[in-house]
């Protein structure tokens, strides 16, 4: 059955709740899910800006943010619900699909279903690269898959040198089961910090999101014979007990910080991006 509904509803709005706000570091509650699955599912106030391919992009704005939330959907017939929550877990994979993935590290895990992770995300020329660290925090209820991130902080992971530190306000990745494939839905919120120009957010909106939802595809399709290969049994995000060796985070070292932030202005670059650098290639 779908996550608990309780405590998601406020004055008739439905809602996260602290867990989920950027520089908590809590276990998310059955209400977060729900409210993830919410913003999939529900497309009043959202604008279409893509639609092409069994694929679909919206986007929103949001109270006191200068950026918009984004949701992308696809279906994917000939890949299991179970295969791309798998792809969408999998660290080892990741950097092998996603190549603005520079560097990532396993922070430590709160319990068997929230944990802490740094990303550093190499960009588009001439845009500055950005890392995060996130509370990542998953769900399987088998019908229904969630995965779902926010910006958090921790001592021993300060900006990277050369790096803009972005904050994520929420990202949310929701696979359906859908006979033998799969629905997914992407949402995201997220500040990159530094001064982005309005040409850039619009193609983030246009062209990114739609394809990060083809190039999954891809991935999903190649997952099954690359694990095979890789550690076929390695599952620590299904396999609670493959993480009795991983760190445990002291929620001491996971107290807001107001990092040093060298604004960097961004405004002024050329819309010199072509198709190329975020193609399939």
């Amino acid at each position: 059955m779908p996550p608990a509904e309780n405590g998601a509803v406020k004055n008739g709005l439905i809602g996260p709740s602290e867990a989920m706000r950027v520089n908590v570091v809590k276990v998310l509650e059955d209400s977060d899910f729900h409210y993830v699955r919410h913003l999939c599912d529900d497309h009043a106030g959202w604008q279409s800006v893509y639609a092409k391919k069994a694929r679909q992009v919206w986007m929103k704005p949001v109270a006191d943010s200068s950026f918009n939330m984004i949701k992308a959907r696809a279906e994917f017939p000939d890949v299991p619900a179970s295969v791309a929550y798998d792809v969408l877990q999998d660290p080892a994979y990741r950097q092998k699909w996603d190549k603005y993935v520079a560097k990532t590290d396993d922070i430590g895990i709160i319990n068997p279903y929230n944990d802490l992770c740094y990303y550093a995300l190499s960009s588009m020329s001439p845009i500055k690269p950005r890392d995060f660290v996130m509370q990542r925090s998953w769900l399987d209820i088998g019908s229904e898959k969630y995965i779902c991130s926010h910006s958090v902080c921790h001592d021993k992971y300060p900006p990277l040198k050369g790096y803009v530190r972005g904050t994520v306000h929420l990202t949310g990745y929701f696979v359906r089961e859908m006979g033998s494939g799969c629905q997914l839905t992407y949402i995201t919120h997220s500040d990159p910090r530094g001064k982005l120009p309005t040409w850039l957010v619009n193609r983030l909106t246009k062209t990114i999101a739609p394809r990060l939802i083809k190039k999954l595809h891809k991935a999903c399709l190649n997952y099954p014979a690359w694990k095979e290969a890789n550690r076929p049994h390695w599952k620590p995000w299904i396999n609670p007990d493959q993480q009795s060796t991983y760190a445990r985070i002291d929620l001491k070292e996971c107290q807001p910080t107001d990092y040093e932030d060298t604004i960097i202005d961004e405004s002024t670059l050329e819309a010199s991006v072509n198709d190329e650098n975020d193609d399939d290639n």
